[in-house]
């Protein structure tokens, strides 16, 4: 199992940035295809963005492509997500997660949880 620690959220006014950090440790691998998602009050979790093993492939929700950009460093063992362009309705508990590939998430690793909140 990967254990996976999200940092980076807070409070940010519409239009800023912030960017999420997640640290994996345990049974690290670069075979690991990571992804964020969010879960605002009331909803159900989503797929906000994935990025695969080497880093080549990335993958964005609809709604915050163009805006967010994932990346990872395996040297840290970290996956990063830059938010720009904030608006109200990216508030949400943000979760990183860790799989064998993009089919997996629901049984692979998943971190805590760290809370964005865009204020207007």
């Amino acid at each position: 199992q990967v254990q996976l620690v999200e940092s980076g959220g807070g409070l940010v006014q519409t239009g800023g940035s912030l960017r999420l950090s997640c640290a994996a440790s345990g049974r690290t691998s670069l075979y690991y295809t990571m992804g964020w998602f969010r879960q605002a009050p009331g909803k159900e979790r989503e797929f906000v963005s994935a990025i695969s093993w080497g880093g080549s492939s990335t993958y964005y929700a609809d709604s915050v492509k163009g805006r967010f950009t994932i990346s990872r460093d395996n040297a840290k063992n970290t996956v990063y997500l830059q938010m720009n362009s904030l608006k109200p309705e990216d508030t949400a508990v943000y979760y990183c997660a860790a799989a064998t590939n993009r089919a997996t998430f629901q049984s692979g690793s998943w971190g805590q949880g760290t809370q964005v909140t865009v204020s207007s």
